[in-house]
C-alpha cells in the first residue's frame, strides 16, 4: 500500500490534485479529493443537488473517473445512485431546463441524457448474477461495493462521490489507483469467475492494454488464456466493435499480438493466424507474414487513423498462405495473393459482421492494387500504367500509397532508401498525369447511350465491345479522353463490328455534359 506521503506527493505533483483525504483505516480504499475537478464543470454539482433533493447517494463510477488520472478527454459520464437512476436522470433533467430529454431503458433500469457534448447515464447500484451460457446478468438492487464488485477492471472501478458530506471523494476499493501508475489491468475479482460470467471482458482487457499501453497482469492474462473458449458465447457484433477499437489503437499490433498469445485470435480471426510462422526449404525461408503484417498495420496507423485504411494494412497480405509455392531456383513465392485477397475480402467482412458497403470495396480494391505501385517502382514507369493506377485506384490513390510505403518492412536500409525514392518518383508523375488527363475517378466521355444512338442499337455485346476498346485507347495514351477523338473513335470501332452511323457528332453532343472546348 501506498505511504500517505507518497500519495500526497503523487496527488498534488502526478495528478494536480490540491487536496487528499486519509483513508478510513476500517476499509481498504484510497481516497484522494477531486472536488476541485468536479467543479469545473457545473453538471456535477447539477446532478449532487438532484441527488440531495431525492436524499439518495449518487458517485461517479467507471471511465469518467479513470480518464481524469490518465488525463485523456471523455464525455461520458457513468452515474451510480442507491435508488431509482431513471428517477435521478428525470431530477437532472428538470433542472437542466425544457429543452433537456430523458432517454429511457427500463428493462436495464437506465436512462441518459445529454447535457451539450456530454452524454451521461443513470443506474441505480446493482448486483448481477451469470448463467454459464448467457452474458446476459441476473440483476437485483445493491450496494455502492456490489456496483463496483461487478465492474469489469480495478482501473474502471474508481468512483468519486457526489454526496455533499464527502464531495470529490475517490473510492477505490481494488487498488485501481496503484494499477494506473504500474499501467495495469487487472480484475477486481477472480479472473475466471470474471471472464467466465462476461466473457467479452476478455476482448475489452486486451482492448484497454493496446489503449492505454497497459500490461495485463499475469493471473488475468493466463484466465483469458484458460476461459478464451467462452468467447463463444458473446455475438460477433460486440467480439467485432472491440476488435476494431484495438485496430484503431495507437499502436495495434500490442493488441493483436495480446490476442494471438491468449488464443483469442485463433478463435475470433483464425485467417489472419495462418500468416503465422516461417517455412523452411532447401535451405530457403520466407519471411513470417504475420509479424510482418502487424508491422504494415503500425506504419499505416503513424500516417492515418482511417479505419478501413487499417483494415487493408490487415488483410493486404491475407492470401498469402493459400498462394504460397516453392520452387528449386527461386525459392517462395505467392504469385496472385493480391487478386486471391481481394476475393476474400466480402468473405471476412461478412463473417465479422463488417459493413458491407462502400467500405469494404475500398479495403477489396486497396488489396488488389497494393502491389501495383511496388512494381512501378521496380521496373520503371510508362504513362499507360500510371493511367490505369489513376484509373483503377480513383479517390482512393492517397490511401494505396501510404498501405505500399508502409508495406516496406525491409531490414536493409538502403532497399529501404531506394524504393522510398522510387516511391516519391511515382507520386510526382501521377500528380503531373492527373493534372494533364485527369483521369481520377475517370469515365470516357462517350457513353453507352451514345454508342447506341449513333448506330441505332440496343444493348448489346457490341455496345460493350466499343466501350471496351474506347476505355483501353485513353488508358493507353492512343486519344485524348475528349468528345472530338473518342466519337471517330468510336466509328472506326464500329466499321470493325460492319456497323454504320446514323447520327452524326453534333446529333450526339447534347448527351453529353462535356462542353465544346475542342476545336474538332
Amino acid at each position: 500500500m501506498f505511504s500517505l506521503a507518497f500519495l500526497q506527493y503523487f496527488s498534488r505533483n502526478c495528478l494536480g490534485l490540491q487536496s487528499f483525504v486519509p483513508l478510513q483505516t476500517e476499509l481498504p480504499i484510497l481516497t484522494l479529493n477531486f472536488r476541485e475537478s468536479l467543479q469545473k464543470d457545473p453538471i456535477f454539482e447539477v446532478i449532487a443537488n438532484a441527488a440531495s433533493d431525492l436524499e439518495i447517494d449518487a458517485y461517479v463510477i467507471g471511465g469518467y473517473v479513470r480518464d481524469l488520472f490518465l488525463d485523456r478527454p471523455n464525455k461520458d459520464i457513468d452515474v451510480v445512485c442507491l435508488g431509482s437512476g431513471i428517477a435521478l436522470a428525470e431530477k437532472v433533467a428538470s433542472k437542466l431546463g425544457d429543452n433537456v430529454y430523458v432517454s429511457f431503458f427500463k428493462n436495464f433500469g437506465t436512462a441518459q441524457i445529454k447535457s451539450g457534448d456530454i452524454e451521461i447515464e443513470f443506474v441505480g447500484a446493482r448486483k448481477e448474477s451469470y448463467r454459464y451460457d448467457s452474458r446476459k446478468p441476473l440483476v437485483e438492487d445493491g450496494s455502492l461495493e456490489d456496483d463496483q464488485n461487478r465492474r469489469d477492471f480495478t482501473i474502471n472501478a474508481l468512483g468519486i462521490s457526489l454526496n455533499k458530506e464527502n464531495f470529490g471523494q475517490l473510492i477505490d476499493p481494488f487498488g485501481g489507483v496503484e494499477d494506473i501508475k504500474r499501467k495495469i489491468i487487472r480484475t477486481p475479482l477472480n479472473p475466471e469467475i470474471t471472464f467466465s460470467d462476461d466473457p467479452l471482458r476478455m476482448m475489452r482487457a486486451v482492448r484497454f492494454a493496446s489503449q492505454l499501453g497497459f500490461d495485463i497482469d499475469g493471473p488475468t492474462f493466463d484466465a483469458i488464456s484458460s476461459m478464451k473458449d467462452r468467447i463463444g458465447i458473446v455475438s460477433q457484433e460486440r467480439i467485432t466493435d472491440e476488435l476494431n477499437k484495438i485496430v484503431l489503437s495507437k499502436t495495434p499490433s500490442y493488441g493483436f499480438k495480446l490476442l494471438f498469445y491468449t488464443g483469442l485470435l485463433q478463435i475470433i480471426f483464425p485467417e489472419f493466424c495462418e500468416l503465422q510462422g516461417v517455412e523452411t526449404h532447401d535451405g530457403k525461408g520466407h519471411k513470417d507474414n504475420f509479424y510482418h503484417t502487424l508491422q504494415v498495420l503500425d506504419n499505416v496507423a503513424i500516417k492515418s487513423s482511417d479505419l478501413w485504411l487499417r483494415w487493408a494494412a490487415i488483410l493486404h497480405d491475407i492470401a498469402k498462405p493459400a498462394t504460397k509455392r516453392f520452387h528449386p531456383k527461386i525459392g517462395w513465392s505467392f504469385h496472385g495473393h493480391e487478386e486471391l485477397g481481394a476475393k476474400m475480402t466480402p468473405n471476412i467482412f461478412r463473417k465479422l459482421k463488417l459493413p458491407l458497403d462502400g467500405k469494404m470495396r475500398m479495403v477489396k480494391k486497396l488489396v488488389r492494387l497494393h502491389l501495383r505501385p511496388i512494381a512501378l517502382a521496380k521496373e520503371g514507369i510508362s504513362d499507360s500504367a500510371l493511367r490505369r493506377l489513376l484509373f483503377e485506384a480513383g479517390e482512393d490513390l492517397e490511401a494505396l500509397m501510404i498501405l505500399c510505403r508502409a508495406d516496406i518492412t525491409s531490414k536493409d536500409s538502403n532497399k529501404v532508401r531506394k524504393y522510398l525514392a522510387n516511391f516519391d518518383k511515382v507520386e510526382e508523375m501521377l500528380v503531373e498525369l492527373e493534372e494533364k488527363d485527369k483521369l481520377r475517378n475517370f469515365q470516357p466521355v462517350i457513353t453507352g447511350e451514345i454508342i447506341m444512338e449513333v448506330f441505332d442499337l440496343k444493348p448489346s455485346r457490341e455496345v460493350g465491345t466499343i466501350k471496351l476498346a474506347l476505355r483501353e485507347a485513353v488508358l493507353e495514351g492512343i486519344i485524348p479522353n475528349e468528345f472530338g477523338p473518342s466519337f471517330e473513335f468510336i466509328l472506326n470501332e464500329g466499321a470493325k463490328l460492319n456497323l454504320k452511323p446514323v447520327k452524326t457528332k453534333e446529333d450526339v453532343r447534347y448527351l453529353t455534359e462535356i462542353p465544346k472546348l475542342e476545336n474538332n
